[in-house]
This record gives C-alpha cells, sequence and structure tokens, in this order.
C-alpha cells in the first residue's frame, strides 16, 4: 500500500512535517498532563474525570497510531506499507476511534444526570459502575474493530494500491479492492446508525433538556461554570460525529481525495 498524504512537493512536505509534527507532541504533552493531574489529585477522583482521563488516554492512542508513520513517509519519502503494517494501524485506529465514539457518549449522559437529576447521579455513576463502564466501552470497541478487520480480510487488491490520505482508513482499502464487500458495507451502515447517528442523537437530546435547565438557573455565576463545563464536549463531539460520518458517506471519486483529506485532519489530529 502506497500512502501519499496531501502534496507530493518538498516545500509543502516540510511544512506539513512542521505542523504535524507540532501538533502531536503538543497533544501528547496535553493529554498526558491532563492525566497526571486527575491521577495525582483526590478531589478529581470523580466519574467525569475519571472518563476525562480514559478519553486523554485513548486520544494518546489514537494519534500515536497514525502520526508517527505519517511523520515518517513525509520525513523519509517512503510512502510504502506492508499489508500487515496497514491492516494493523486500521485496526488499532478503529479500536480507538470506537471507543472515543462510546465514551463521548457516556460522558454526554454524565452531564445530562448531573445537571437534570442531580439527586441521582451518585448512584448511578458510583466509581465501580464507572471503571465497568470503561471496560465494556474498551470490549465493544474490540470487538467492533475486530468485526470491520475480519470483512476488510475477505477483500483482493492489486499488487500495488495507492491511498490518497493520512492513514490506511478502512474505507479507502475497500474502495481500492477488487470487487468491494457486502458484508463490509453492512457493518458500516450499521456502524453509521449505532456509533454515529443515535448517539449523536442521545446527546442532542440531553443537551436540549441541559440547556432548558441551565435557562432556569438564577445564578449567573452557576450559568457560567455550567455551561463552561458542557461546551468543550459539544464541540469535540459535533465535530467527531459529523466529520467521522461524513468521511464514510461521501462518494468515492477522484474530486473528494483532497477533501477527505482534509477532514481526516480534524478527526485524527485536531479534535484529540
Amino acid at each position: 500500500f502506497h500512502i501519499l498524504p496531501f502534496s507530493s512537493r518538498n516545500k509543502e512536505k516540510l511544512l506539513n512535517l512542521w505542523a504535524f509534527s507540532t501538533l502531536y507532541f503538543t497533544g501528547i504533552f496535553l493529554n498526558l498532563v491532563v492525566i497526571v493531574v486527575i491521577c495525582l489529585n483526590a478531589h478529581l477522583h470523580s466519574p467525569i474525570y475519571v472518563f476525562f482521563c480514559n478519553l486523554s488516554f485513548i486520544d494518546i492512542c489514537y494519534t500515536t497510531v497514525t502520526i508517527p508513520n505519517l511523520l515518517y513517509i513525509l520525513l523519509s519519502g517512503d510512502d510504502l506499507l506492508s499489508v500487515t503494517r496497514c491492516f494493523s494501524q486500521m485496526f488499532f485506529f478503529i479500536f480507538c476511534s470506537s471507543a472515543e465514539v462510546l465514551l463521548l457518549f457516556v460522558m454526554g449522559f454524565d452531564r445530562y444526570v448531573a445537571i437534570c437529576h442531580p439527586f441521582s447521579y451518585h448512584q448511578m455513576f458510583q466509581r465501580n459502575k464507572c471503571l465497568l463502564t470503561v471496560v465494556i466501552i474498551w470490549i465493544c470497541a474490540f470487538l467492533n474493530s475486530s468485526l470491520l478487520l475480519r470483512s476488510l480480510l475477505t477483500l483482493s487488491f492489486n499488487k500495488v494500491v495507492s491511498i490518497h490520505n493520512l492513514l490506511c482508513e478502512a474505507i479507502d482499502v475497500f474502495n481500492a479492492s477488487c470487487g468491494g464487500s457486502r458484508e463490509f458495507t453492512l457493518i458500516v451502515y450499521v456502524e453509521l446508525v449505532l456509533l454515529g447517528f443515535f448517539p449523536f442523537l442521545c446527546n442532542v437530546l440531553s443537551y436540549v433538556a441541559i440547556f432548558r435547565v441551565i435557562l432556569h438557573m438564577k445564578s449567573k455565576e452557576g450559568r457560567r461554570k455550567t455551561l463552561s463545563t458542557c461546551l468543550s464536549h459539544l464541540t469535540v463531539m459535533a465535530i467527531y460525529y459529523s466529520v467521522g460520518s461524513a468521511v464514510y458517506l461521501m462518494p468515492f471519486s477522484g474530486h473528494t481525495e483532497l477533501l477527505k483529506q482534509i477532514l481526516s485532519v480534524f478527526y485524527v489530529i485536531i479534535v484529540p
């Protein structure tokens, strides 16, 4: 597999190398700071911060699966990836992205219960239940990644395949195959509903209820604090769900390759 990210011009390669490496190392540093601060501060061992800690860990794994290989390609010019490396990258990328989608959904529900039903919060989000939820999220992400990879392993390819993206994206590998697979197409559409539309709709409805509660708050300081805890999650959720779904729903053609790469930058690098 040949991974061909953006332009092949040397000046643009150097600019991309600088930009991606800066974003990558900044993201790693900030996520590590979040994890260390939460782990060392006993006052931050509440359910939402347990989820934040896991989200930061997922983001570190998520970017590490893709960016170092991209930086190597930009630096060395060696864009050839073996089938094993390509499929390994796909597996861990789908694994991390599935875990992130599910965790964002759970965090949205956490905010809903905390703000709209505060008296039930501690009963519903006990520490043991939160840890169990995180374990279930990782198991579901692993099963989803295994299922998608299994459907892709049945495909046949030409000897040399060019992928115009930042990584071995499942949809690009599928489009580059000979003949395609109904199983993969079915799984993708089911995933878009279960891991895209349904969680996003539930979170949107949750935030409608949350904003109603916020509007009825008498304290301006209370409204400000409550909004600040929700807006960052809402922004990340909106970008992640919309961009991720757009990449998989976008028709395959030469005219959409650059747009797909730009969208990939958002949910592979910017969001984490």
